[in-house]
This record gives C-alpha cells, structure tokens and sequence, in this order.
C-alpha cells in the first residue's frame, strides 16, 4: 500500500514550516575505523542530535541501491517504485529547458576512451566552458535525419543535456553508459518496439559524435536516463506544501520544478545556500536545501574531501537553527562511501527535530549511533509523513 495516499487524505492546509537539510550521499562506511560522518567534527550537528528523533532510512528497499532520482522522489513522498523519471528529463527541468510532452530527453556524460574503452567517464570533469564549446561543435556537425529536431545543452562540467523533439518518438531506451571504468560504452538498445526507431536516432547521432570528438581529451559521450516527458502531481496538490528548492546542481533543481517547487537562482558555495535559505525564510512552508559536494567526494574516493564538507555544512547549521523552524530534517538522499566511489544501498543516518519529537539517547549524529535513535530503521517514504505530523500537518486518521 501506498501510505502516502492516506497522507493526501488528512493533510491540512495550515500547519508548521518544514526544512529539509539533504547532504547529497552523506552515508558512508568505515576507514581507519571511523565513517567520514565520525571522522568529522561537528559540534553543531552532535548537538542538534541530542535534541532530535533518531534513525536510520532505508530510502528505497532492502539491497537497492538509490539514484539520486528515486532517492529524493522518496524523502518528498513520492513512492520511488511508481513515481519514476530519467536522469535527462530531470536535466532539463533543471537548466529551464523549455521541455514539451513528448519529448524525449538523457543526460550526457562527456567521458574519454582509449582503445574502444572508457577510461574517464567524467573526462577530468571538465568545465562548463568546455562543455559548452563541444556542444557547439557536436550541434554545428550533427545531421539527424528524421521528422523533428534536437537540442544539445551544457548543463555542468560533465554533464549536457540531448532532447529529441518529433512524433512517434520513445524514451524506453537503455544506458549507454557502463557506470565503470576498463570497458566499452554500451550499445544502444531499445526496450520496446516502440522505441526503435527513436534508438536509431541515438545510435546515428552517437556514431557521429565520436567522429566529431575524435581528437579531443572529452572523444565520447554516455547517455543515461532516456524518459518522456509527463508531469507530476505537486507538493502543494497532495499535502499543501508551498515549497523552495534552494540547489545549485541542475538534476535536484529539476527534480523540485518537477514535483512543484519554486526554484531560487542557483547559489555558488554552501555558506551561500544558507544564506539563500535565511533570506527567503517566511516566504515558503516547505524548503528543501541540498548539499551537493559530499556526494562528489564520495564518488571521487576522497573520503578527507568528503570530510572537510561534512564539517563546513556543521559550520553553517546555526544559521538553520536560528531561524527556529517548526521541523528541520537532516539527512541524505542515499549513502555515497567514499571507500566505494559510488552510491550504496547503506541506510542513511535522519535527525528529525521538533517540539513534539521524543528525544532519544543519541549523542552524535552518523550512522552507528544513529540507529540506535527512536526512529529506528525505517523505509525513506515515512519522512514526509512524519515532517508533516510533527509540523501539525495532518489531521486524525479514522472515526
């Protein structure tokens, strides 16, 4: 059963404000004997603990690694199971892309090869002016031949956005990319009938990017998350939240545009995050504040990395808190180990503080102790329903 539909049922439309702190893959797991959330120092967080209900989520199920989609369609209540959308479609929500109903969109991975294998599947993460200079050259070359047009857009470092536009066309198309490193880029396969000749489309223009690309450190391109474009049901349609994204990485932009959020221009460094979110406060009863760079260091295997933005975060923390908001919610959208480099399906450590939590022995806030928290493990669906009790959001259930 879907419990978010009996929240839809008896949600109020007055209530608390909520603030939701998501340190993008803040879970991680043990080097030298301690995680980077124990490693780091964070007075303000271990306090904020003592204060708070504890736990674990669970974001998606038991085994399951998260993408950063399902990982946040989940902390918003969205069931990730049913409410499923590709990495492009959400890439273009999140640059402003003008995105139609049936368009066809992926994410694209600038990446290196050599010898017919990818070697980088970030090419050095190059910058936004070299990705743009690419999409200009790949966009000045390419001839699709079909009944419609494409677009190619820079969306950060790595990353570019391809959109097709035209009937008949499909997003049930597999991943390119091989998600590792020491192996060829995967072939273009489609999932259904449907979907042929659009994989067509893909394979043509794949075929003459490399050509295009071929004396360039970034020679190649990934595709992941091929989707067609449909809305969603908003926040404030199923549970009365007037929300704000405050996210300065275009996927988590698109995924708040998606589910109804207002977006703020994205911010350049985390102290200034906080300050977006201070300056704002009052405006919104819903605000989503997303710490990106923890996720990044995770990936890149650089767990002191990881460790220096852990503490920064801990730094700004008194900026929330001050603000005294009815729910604050500290937690990630999935665990990013950075002994891995990669997500994980690791539960995530949660604090959830307001006037009506039942405080726990909890003392400081990582994984291992975090368990042991009133809240226990639990699926990460349960978030919303316990954000929007505690900020008195939810009227009684039954006679």
């Amino acid at each position: 059963m879907d419990i978010s539909k009996i929240w839809e049922r008896i949600a109020r439309p007055k209530g608390g404000k909520i603030v939701y702190l998501i340190i993008d893959g803040v879970g991680g797991l043990p080097k030298e004997g301690k995680t980077e959330l124990q490693a780091a120092n964070t007075p303000n967080l271990d306090r904020l603990t003592r204060d708070s209900s504890c736990g674990l989520l669970e974001i998606v199920g038991p085994g399951i690694t998260p993408g950063s989609g399902p990982g946040h369609f989940s902390l918003f209540g969205y069931d990730p199971i049913k409410y499923q959308v590709g990495r492009g479609i959400l890439a273009a929500l999140g640059i402003d892309f003008p995105i139609k109903k049936g368009d066809v969109a992926a994410r694209i991975n600038f990446c290196t090869i050599k010898d017919g294998k990818v070697i980088d599947r970030r090419a050095g993460r190059i910058n936004d002016d070299t990705n743009r200079r690419l999409c200009e050259k790949i966009k000045s070359s390419v001839n699709l031949d079909f009944d419609g047009e494409f677009f190619l857009e820079t969306v950060k470092q790595y990353r570019a956005l391809l959109v097709l536009r035209g009937k008949n066309l499909s997003g049930d198309i597999d991943d390119t990319d091989p998600q590792q490193t020491g192996v060829p880029p995967l072939s273009v396969k489609p999932i259904s009938n449907e979907a042929r000749n659009t994989a067509s489309l893909v394979r043509s223009f794949i075929d003459q990017v490399r050509d295009i690309l071929a004396n360039e450190k970034s020679n190649m391109i990934l595709l992941r998350g091929f989707d067609e474009y449909r809305p969603f049901p908003s926040l404030y349609e199923r549970f009365y939240l007037k929300g704000v994204c405050i996210a300065e990485y275009p996927m988590y932009r698109g995924i708040s545009r998606l589910v109804g959020m207002e977006v703020l221009p994205p911010p350049n460094s985390i102290k200034e995050s906080f300050e977006l979110l201070e300056d704002h406060y009052g405006e919104f009863n819903f605000y989503f504040l997303h710490i990106k760079e923890a996720d990044s260091y995770g990936e890149d295997e650089n767990f002191d990395g990881k460790v220096k933005i852990i503490e920064e975060v801990d730094r700004y923390l008194p900026k929330i808190t001050a603000l005294k908001p009815d729910v604050l919610v500290v937690t990630g959208d999935h665990s990013t180990p950075s002994i891995m480099g990669q997500h994980s399906w690791h539960p995530v450590p949660i604090l959830l503080k307001s006037k009506f939590t039942r405080r726990d022995k909890v003392d400081n806030f990582d994984e291992y102790s975090c368990i042991h928290g009133s809240l226990g493990l639990r699926p990460g669906m349960h978030l919303m329903g316990l954000a929007l009790a505690n900020a008195g959001r939810l009227k009684k259930y039954g006679a």
